[in-house]
């Protein structure tokens, strides 16, 4: 088979090559990704131990107490206590041309009953001389294969992957994260989170590694915080009522603050949500990204990602165009309620039968499957003005606005069942404000975009020249 040939040979490189030697800890699927160096020959020169702790209290005994089994906090305990064990019984007898390597993974696949999350967390903690500070590498997978046997082999697969990758191309991160599926494909399994740390990673932003993950189709999102640090979606959104808004937020603007707060303070009032926690996410899909054309601008996305930290913001890559597929995703990771921030404008193009065209069922399987679970939208007013530079107009909230005619019963109908909640605490001044404007007057030196926007992203887009900004 061309996966066992391709894998078959990373593997033997690696046990071909003297630097490489250390320890193999794998728990909850076998001894899958430590069994394919062993078929390959020549192990004894890269395994120094391989071992599976599958009795919890053996696990415990050796890694310390966990509350939770497949967890990056029980990763990282395999990863420190087998590389400092390696470092602290092999350094003297081999340390001088040796790098040494821990390698773990500890996942819970398929049960025999069925019906189970399949995932786990796998990662690999190195030297990349010898005597040197170690560095690391941790992904977390989710197995997607519906036969418990399947899923073992694609984690074999993607380990062999990973510390090839980390041994050879790690002067190139695009090119570990390209290659983590090499023989596999998205069907079998899925990577939200990749995570590089250590002096040979020290030039890597974490942030572009989690765009990379969603461009490169190994995931549909994937998330970083207001520390910048990225973070694993389903851990993150477990057991939190979800608030979404979506947008470019190039730069956030006052108007994008107010959208939230407004939505939070009518969300929490939802007997569902009181007393639940809440995650407030400001997304950015791909679509929107790649809308300068056919790459990302890597620079313009970090700035972005910069100004939304400035705002304390978590922020979501999704590559869902698709509110239903944006809904689907989040209602697969918490049973609690979701809510959807939007303006009339985009209210309005949800309406527009064109974008649901790829679906069988058009907009109603689109508007079925987005409103299920009591999921409602937070409308924002807008202004309408005959004059695109007026500050005055109509204000047109979700309570008076018309679709087309063929379709207002179905807005109605929505209206009627309480799907759309009227954001009707908006500060009316923030209302003629247009990110594209601010972005405008950015560009020009126009000193009047500054009141427009929250005073942390004004100072960060002056101090970093971001947009333009002279």
């Amino acid at each position: 088979m061309e996966i066992a040939a391709d894998t078959l040979q990373k593997a033997l490189r690696i046990n071909l090559d003297p630097r490489w030697y250390g320890t193999v800890a794998e728990i909850g699927a076998g001894q899958e990704v430590a069994r394919w160096f062993f078929r390959a020959g020549g192990a004894a020169g890269t395994i120094a131990k391989s071992m599976s702790a599958y009795d919890m209290a053996v696990s415990d005994a050796v890694y310390g107490h966990s509350q939770r089994y497949v967890s990056l906090g029980r990763l990282q305990a395999m990863l420190d206590h087998e590389l400092d064990l390696n470092v602290e019984r092999l350094s003297q007898s081999r340390g001088d041309d040796t790098c040494f390597f821990a390698f773990a993974d500890t996942v819970v696949a398929r049960s025999y009953a069925g019906g189970n999350e399949c995932h786990g967390w796998m990662g690999v903690r190195f030297q990349a001389h010898p005597m040197d500070e170690p560095n690391q590498i941790v992904v977390h997978v989710r197995m997607l294969d519906a036969d418990a046997a399947l899923q073992q082999e694609a984690l074999g697969v993607v380990g062999v992957n990973l510390l090839h990758a980390a041994f050879f191309e790690r002067q190139e991160p695009e090119a570990i994260v390209q290659s983590l599926l090499d023989r596999l494909s998205t069907g079998r399994i899925e990577i939200d989170m990749i995570q590089f740390k250590g002096i040979e990673f020290r030039h890597v932003d974490n942030r572009l590694m989690a765009l990379e993950l969603v461009r490169l189709g190994l995931s549909g999102v994937a998330m970083f915080g207001p520390d910048r640090e990225v973070l694993q979606p389903s851990e993150v959104l477990r057991k939190h009522a979800v608030l979404v808004e979506r947008g470019s937020f190039r730069p956030p603007t006052v108007v994008n603050i107010d959208m939230l707060d407004c939505a939070r303070e009518k969300f929490v009032q939802d007997p569902a949500v009181a007393g639940k926690p809440v995650l407030c996410l400001a997304e950015l899909s791909m679509r929107n990204l790649l809308a300068g054309g056919g790459a990302v601008d890597r620079r313009d996305f970090l700035a972005r990602a910069d100004l939304l930290a400035a705002c304390g913001m978590t922020v979501l890559i999704s590559d869902y165009f698709e509110y239903s597929r944006l809904a689907a995703y989040l209602a697969a990771r918490t049973t609690e309620r979701i809510g959807i921030v939007m303006g009339v404008p985009s209210l309005a193009d949800l309406f527009d039968e064109s974008n649901h065209a790829q679906l069988q069922g058009g907009i109603l399987e689109s508007f079925g499957r987005l409103f299920k679970n009591d999921l409602k939208l937070f409308v924002y007013p807008m202004l309408r003005s005959p004059d695109p530079s007026s500050t005055e107009g109509e204000v047109v909230t979700v309570e008076d606005l018309e679709v087309g005619p063929g379709i207002q019963p179905l807005f109605d109908y929505l209206a009627q069942r309480g799907s759309f909640v009227h954001l009707d605490q908006y500060k009316p001044q923030y209302l003629p404000i247009l990110s594209r404007d601010v972005l405008r007057r950015i560009g020009c030196g126009d000193q009047s975009w500054e009141p427009m926007v929250p005073a942390a992203v004004a100072e960060l887009v002056k101090q970093r020249m971001f947009f333009g900004h002279r």
